[in-house]
Formats: C-alpha cells, sequence, structure tokens
C-alpha cells in the first residue's frame, strides 16, 4: 500500500473513530474512556492539535476542541457531561498522570 492510500485510509479511520464518540455515542463520558483505556475525546483533540503544530499550523486548545468536538466545548460539557463521583475523579487523576502526565 502506498502512503498517500494508508494516510487515507487512516484520517477515514479516524474519521470513523470521532463520529462514533460524538453522534453514536456522546452518552459515554470523557472520564470513563479515560479510565478504561488511557485516553478520551480531549486527547484526541490535543492530538490534533500537535498534529497541526508539526505542520507548521498554530491552534489553540479551544480551537482544537472546538474542531474535534464540532462545537465550543463548554456547550458539549453543557449537553453530554455529567458530574462524576469522587471515585471516578480519582482513578481519572491517576490515569491521566500515567498516560498523559500530571495536570497543570
Amino acid at each position: 500500500m502506498d502512503n498517500a492510500t494508508r494516510a487515507e485510509i487512516e484520517a477515514a479511520a479516524f474519521r470513523r473513530l470521532r463520529r462514533h464518540l460524538m453522534e453514536d455515542r456522546p452518552d459515554v463520558q470523557n472520564i470513563d474512556l479515560m479510565n478504561l483505556a488511557g485516553f478520551c475525546r480531549n486527547c484526541l483533540s490535543r492530538w490534533v492539535q500537535e498534529a497541526a503544530a508539526v505542520r507548521g499550523i498554530a491552534m489553540s486548545q479551544a480551537e482544537a476542541r472546538a474542531d474535534f468536538y464540532g462545537m465550543p466545548y463548554d456547550d458539549w460539557k453543557a449537553a453530554h457531561q455529567t458530574e462524576a463521583s469522587p471515585e471516578k475523579q480519582d482513578a481519572f487523576d491517576r490515569a491521566l498522570a500515567q498516560n498523559v502526565g500530571p495536570r497543570d
């Protein structure tokens, strides 16, 4: 397979993952994704931001999240995010530190 075809296939798979998380399963909480898989929608938006930066395209965290979520992040949170239990929050802090690094 040539590199251009591979990139197209990988991009299509990423778009399908995004659609699955945003449209098919918006009920799945970011905290649960992070706790179980070590990444969440915010990680995916950060990876978009990092890929843009590698290509010399400046993108703020808010811009990357709005691009990934298809709306401002605060709007997504208001529509889909629920309050996390203290146990889930503790597990999230551990997963975040292990997979992303310490919180700012």
